[in-house]
C-alpha cells in the first residue's frame, strides 16, 4: 500500500461584498427544491456525475451508488443542512411528462455565518451548457436567503475547469490542501 496526494483548493466567496449572477437554465431544464423524499434521487446524481471521474478516486464513496446514498443521507441529516441551497436540475426535452435528473448541489452551515457546498454533479452528458455555474449561483442565493454572508467549497487542483467556473463566479482561493489516498501498489 502507498499513499498518492491530491492537491485541492479551498475557495471561499463573500456574499455581502459579492454580485451573484443570476442562475439560468437552458429552456429544456427545470429547477427542483429539496424535498426529503429526493434524496435517494440526488444520490444517483451524484453517482453519475463522480463515479468515472478522479473524485472518485479522491473520496471512494463517489465510486459506488451505495457510497453517495449514504453522503446524501449524511447531509441531509445533519442539524446545519440547509435546503434552500440544496438543489436538483431535471432535464425535460421537448416538455416530456417524465424528466432525467441531470445536476446536483447541497449546501451546510459550519458556523453562523459561513455556509459550505458540498458537492456540485453535472451528469457527463449535460456538461457544457452551464448547468454547473447556475447549481452554484442557485445554491449561494439560498445561502443568502438563510442570512449566510460566507461560502467556501474545495476542490480538486487538477479539476482546471471547475477551478475556473468558481473563480468566475467570485470564489477565491484561501488555501491549499493535500488529500491522502491510499493506492494499491501491484507486486512484481
Amino acid at each position: 500500500m502507498g499513499k498518492t496526494y491530491f492537491r485541492r483548493y479551498r475557495m471561499e466567496i463573500d456574499l455581502s461584498h459579492s454580485d451573484i449572477p443570476t442562475p439560468h437554465l437552458p429552456e429544456e431544464y427545470r429547477w427542483v427544491e429539496w424535498t426529503p423524499d429526493l434524496l435517494e434521487r440526488h444520490a444517483l446524481v451524484k453517482y453519475e456525475s463522480f463515479s468515472q471521474e478522479l473524485d472518485s478516486v479522491v473520496f471512494p464513496c463517489l465510486g459506488h451508488l451505495t457510497g453517495c446514498q449514504r453522503l446524501m443521507g449524511d447531509i441531509t441529516h445533519q442539524k446545519s443542512f440547509v435546503p434552500a441551497a440544496t438543489w436538483l436540475i431535471m432535464s425535460r426535452p421537448h416538455q416530456e411528462f417524465f424528466g432525467l435528473d441531470c445536476g446536483t448541489i447541497q449546501g451546510i452551515v459550519q458556523s453562523t455565518n459561513l455556509g459550505a457546498i458540498q458537492n456540485v454533479g453535472v451528469i457527463p452528458e449535460h456538461r457544457g451548457q452551464g448547468l454547473g455555474r447556475a447549481l452554484v449561483c442557485k445554491s449561494l442565493q439560498g445561502f443568502q436567503a438563510a442570512g449566510i454572508r460566507r461560502v467556501y467549497l474545495e476542490v480538486t487542483a487538477q479539476n482546471s475547469s471547475a477551478v475556473e467556473l468558481y473563480h468566475s463566479i467570485g470564489f477565491r482561493i484561501l488555501r491549499t490542501l493535500y488529500k491522502a489516498v491510499e493506492t494499491v501498489t501491484a507486486e512484481v
